[in-house]
């Protein structure tokens, strides 16, 4: 039975490990499209922009 909860106790670990490696691997092309020159001022302007439609589009959904 103790061997059930240390394998229970595992898995928050396991949830974050995989999340952060999700995150990771998501973001990687953007961090080699920054290598080049062009792109190093698209990019930041696309999150920006993202995440304004984004925060925007949660706004209005939610009313505030």
């Amino acid at each position: 039975m103790n061997d059930f909860w240390d394998n229970i106790s595992r898995y928050p670990r396991f949830f974050v490990s995989s999340v952060a490696g999700s995150i990771l691997v998501i973001l990687a092309p953007f961090k080699n499209l920054l290598k080049i020159k062009k792109f190093q001022f698209i990019v930041p302007i696309v999150f920006i922009l993202f995440f304004g439609v984004l925060y925007k589009v949660l706004a209005t959904m939610t009313g505030l």
